[in-house]
Formats: structure tokens, sequence, C-alpha cells
């Protein structure tokens, strides 16, 4: 059997191993372009072994063979034996003053020097290959998921509906109900693993893309970790992840929405939507950005309608991008003040989440009393209901821990254990709501 057609077979079986490439030509990456970043690597670190070049390019061998034949002919490096087994693993390569000058020209245009990129149409297919629209949650997903977690059955019903249905989610209802907490269980609902490239090489620009806060790498159970699996080894400019949660608050701009170079760094940032790609994005706090609401609501009425976002390189290249995310608006204000008409209808759910019953409100007070290790008091409790009632106040979900909290901080400060009662309950709702 041909290569590229083992290659299309494994890739066609697996989406989430890709067989390693066995030439330049394979890594769908311009031979010239490799050249470069090899040098910026050997610019960088210095000496360096082939195997731990291959290791920090995340690049077989007889990939980079070619690549350090062309600089040593071009006088740029050089490479000398450093061992006794007397083979290309002992080699250690090192630029010569001429291939630094040139390595230094390269690193003021782009000072990538990390694992190889993937070719971006590459990127796109494997996006498709495990699409988050294809994942279907059922009524034995949200029970796993949410698990102790005290919420309107209804609600939960209507968010694991909303997870089917591709269309954006937006949550709505007073502070302190728990829109961002719900929001963000909405995680343990994304069921299977993505492939997520190191790096991605667009239009001969390099945008780095794994984030290690928002793609956990999930362990090959197979051994396929492995650079050189006998049986298959897999393309390592790739990893295994879980699907991405990325939340965003108050702090979004409509800048940071979309691929900003850093003149600093010379190194382009990826929004979050695109590191998102797989998995949710939550947009919290809608409403308290320092862009508007309106604006803010405009920048995605293509994305949300198309699945497609477009970005713009610094060179003025625009260029589409997948837009495979769960969407989801959290806010304090009610969708209508939000946006109109036209882009409402592209919220495929709008779901309010309001005050607990006292029946509610009273599992989550015992909760958070056993999680902090204080015992629970009924008649502090119902004193504490009949206050809300007296003062008006709802029974928000963000109550009991906040105030409990309170007396486990006076506590600590007395150097004494805590305790439930009715009076500390005042003085801690005195703090609490004073003002408010």
């Amino acid at each position: 059997m041909p290569p590229d057609d083992h290659i299309n077979r494994v890739w066609t079986s697996d989406p989430l191993r890709a067989p390693a490439p066995r030439s330049v030509e394979d890594t769908g990456l311009p031979f010239l372009y490799l050249v470069e970043l090899v040098s910026k690597v050997l610019y960088q670190r210095g000496q360096v072994r082939l195997s731990e070049l291959s290791a920090h390019l995340k690049l077989p061998v007889s990939v980079l063979d070619p690549l350090l034949t062309f600089l040593r002919t071009e006088r740029m490096c050089e490479a000398v034996r450093r061992g006794v087994s007397n083979t290309d693993a002992d080699l250690v390569y090192n630029l010569s003053d001429a291939g630094r000058a040139r390595a230094a020209e390269y690193e003021r245009r782009d000072s990538y020097a990390g694992p190889a990129p993937v070719a971006f149409a590459d990127y796109v297919e494997r996006v498709r290959a495990s699409s988050v629209a294809g994942m279907r949650v059922g009524r034995e997903h949200m029970a796993q998921a949410f698990d102790g977690i005290v919420a309107d059955p209804q609600v939960l019903e209507k968010m694991g509906a909303a997870m089917n249905s591709g269309r954006a989610i937006f949550v709505h209802g007073p502070a302190g109900s728990g829109k961002t907490f719900l929001a963000e269980r909405l995680n343990g609902l994304l069921n299977g693993h993505i492939a997520v490239p190191y790096a991605l090489l667009i239009d001969g620009d390099v945008v780095p893309l794994f984030d290690p806060m928002v793609h956990h790498v999930v362990p090959d159970q197979e051994g396929g970790d492995r650079l050189y699996d006998r049986r298959a080894p897999r393309d390592q400019r790739w990893v295994r992840a879980q699907r991405p949660a990325v939340l965003t608050g108050g702090e979004l701009t409509l800048e940071m929405l979309d691929l900003r170079f850093d003149a600093t760094t010379r190194l382009y940032q990826a929004p979050p939507h695109l590191k998102a790609n797989g998995g949710i994005f939550i947009i919290d706090d809608l409403g308290r950005q320092r862009c508007s609401a309106t604006e803010l609501m405009n920048r995605w009425i293509v994305p949300l309608d198309r699945q497609v976002d477009y970005l713009s390189l610094q060179n003025g290249y625009k260029f589409p991008v997948p837009f495979d995310v769960v969407v989801v608006f959290s806010s304090n204000l009610p969708p209508e003040s939000l946006a109109d008409g036209s882009f409402l209808r592209r919220l495929g759910y709008k779901i309010h989440i309001g005050p607990l019953t006292p029946v509610q409100y009273g599992t989550v007070f015992r909760q958070v009393c056993e999680r902090l290790g204080i015992a629970f008091a009924p008649e502090a409790f119902a004193w504490l209901l009949a206050h809300h009632d007296r003062e008006q106040r709802p029974l928000m979900a963000c109550y009991p821990r906040d105030l409990v909290c309170q007396l486990r901080d006076l506590a600590a400060y007395e150097g004494r254990q805590p305790e439930l009662s009715s009076e500390l309950l005042a003085w801690a709702w005195d703090n609490y709501f004073a003002g408010a």
C-alpha cells in the first residue's frame, strides 16, 4: 500500500490519531519554513542533540535529516559527534556565525520556536471530524454531571436539551442565582476527546493554539504518545485533550476576539473562542464588558449563524476559521434589554434561573455546613428563613455559602470552633447586606 494511502486510512479510522510524517512533504509545511524554524530553535538553545531537536519540534528524524543537511550545505550549522555509539543519535548541532546571523533575522520577524505547527487545512479537517455539534446529551448524562447539585429540574431539562441543539444558550436571572455555576457545570456534559495542535501555520505566519490552562491533555492509553511506536507512530504535533471549556467575563473586549500580534514577543495570541473549538465558550456577566452588549452581540451574528468566524493576520490576510463551540451567554439582565429581535432569534434557548425554594435553600445550606465542618442547627436555619421573609430577600443560591463563610471567619478570629446560631447569622447578615 502506498504511504499516502496508509496515512489517509489511519486518519479516517481515528481522527484523533494521525500518523507521524515521514518526510517534509508529509508535514504539509513549506521546506524553507521548517529550515527557519530549526534555525530559531538552534539559535535559542545553542548546541542541541538530534534526539533533543526531534523531541522539541515533535518531528521524526526522517523529517529533520534533509533540513539539517540543507543547513550544513549552506554552512549555517555544524555537526559534531558526542558519544560512543557512533550513530546519528550522538550528533550535536549548533549554528555557525553565518547561521546565527540568519536566525537572528528570522527571529526579528517571528520569534516562535516551539513544536512544529500543522497546516491550517489539516486543522480545519480535524475540527470537523470531531465537531461538538455531533455530541449528544441524554438525561443520564445530566444526572451524572449535576449529581449533588441543587437546581430546578425544569432548568436542568432545558439545559440538557439546549446542549443538543447546536445553538447558543442565553442564561439569565438575578445576581447570585447560580447562573455562572450552572453554566460551568455544562462542561461535565462534554464527552469525547479532541485533537489540538501546538500551533497553526496560516499564510506563512504561526499562530500558537495549545494552551495548557484550557486544553487538558489525555494520555494515550495505547502508548501512542511514544514518538517511535512500531505499530503506528502518531503525529506528535497534536495532543489528545478533553473538550475545552473557556470562561470570559467583564474583562472581555472586542479586540480580544480577534487575532492579536504582540510586537514585543513577536507572537500571535489566539482569541478565546478559537481555543474553545470543540467545546464550550461561556461569556459571563454579559452587559458588564468594556464594550457595549450590542457591539458584542453584533460581533457574534455571523459566527452563530454560519459556524464560521473570520480572523486577520497583521499583514491584512483575512481567513475563515471554524466556530465549533457551544456558546453560553450569562447575564443579570433580561435578553430583550441586551439585543434586538434579529439577534435574539439566533439564541436557541433563553433559560431563566431564579431564586430557590425553601426546601432547595435548606439543602444548599446543609451542604455548605457539611463542607465547612459546621454542625447544622435547625432552629438557626428557621430563623434565617423567617428573616428572609421579613426582609423580603429572595433565596439566592449564593447566600448560604457567603453567610456561613463569615461565621467560619469569625470563629477563626476568636480562636474557637465555628457554630451556627441565630445571633451569629444576624451578625453575618448585617455584614453581608449592609447598604444592599
